[in-house]
């Protein structure tokens, strides 16, 4: 079992930054393979970025590419979401979420991720 804690999530204006923690509990973060994803009200949630247990391969999704890093530490159990050159589309709920296996077919699959956090909220003024 773990438990994600995201921090980091705010109210900034459209080409400002920000950066959201997921803070993990447990000895074994990194075993499991961490994404992110958000979800605006009304809408599905959102694949944003995934990164393997070992940090080596990061993914994005289309609409963050180029402006959104994710990393991981996992000396301090932590994994990190890097957001450049924000646009107001970009404001949602932000969660992370950790899986045990990966599959390249399904890494942006919401329900194929096996724990979750409570979600951060990101804003972006026009």
């Amino acid at each position: 079992q773990v438990q994600l804690v995201e921090s980091g999530g705010g109210l900034v204006q459209a080409g400002g930054s920000l950066r959201l923690s997921c803070a993990t509990s447990g000895r074994t973060f990194g075993s499991y393979h961490m994404g992110w994803f958000r979800q605006a009200p009304g809408k599905e949630r959102e694949f944003v970025a995934g990164i393997r247990w070992s940090g080596g391969n990061t993914f994005y999704g289309d609409s963050v590419k180029g402006r959104f890093t994710i990393s991981r530490d996992n000396d301090k159990n932590t994994a990190y979401l890097q957001m450049n050159s924000l646009k107001p589309e970009d404001t949602a709920v932000y969660y992370c979420a950790a899986r045990v296996s990966f599959d390249y077919a399904d890494y942006e699959t919401p329900a194929t991720y096996d724990y979750w956090g409570q979600g951060t909220q990101v804003t972006v003024s026009s």
